[in-house]
């Protein structure tokens, strides 16, 4: 099993994509006491993935999320249960 749930965010500049990782680390620890069991990349690689087992967290700079596409490569297999713009 990969995940059960993906979460695709999106960062416009180095700087956003690093404070989101950050909140997001901060917030799952303080909500649920977790922290990931990796974290791969980095903001100034464009992209940043948070593994925390069943919910990974993606986040991208604006020119990898659509080269990448995770949501059409996932599309036939699942649907997206909120989306945000």
């Amino acid at each position: 099993m990969i995940a059960d749930f993906f979460v695709l965010c999106t960062g416009t500049s180095e700087r956003q994509i690093k404070a989101l990782a950050e909140n997001v680390r901060e917030m799952i620890k303080t909500k649920f006491g977790l922290l990931p069991t990796g974290v791969e990349g980095e903001q100034t690689s464009g992209w940043i993935l948070m593994d925390y087992g069943a919910v990974v967290v993606h986040i991208f700079d604006e020119e990898r999320r659509r080269y990448y596409d995770l949501e059409g490569f996932w599309a036939k297999q699942s649907k997206p249960l909120v989306s945000i713009q």
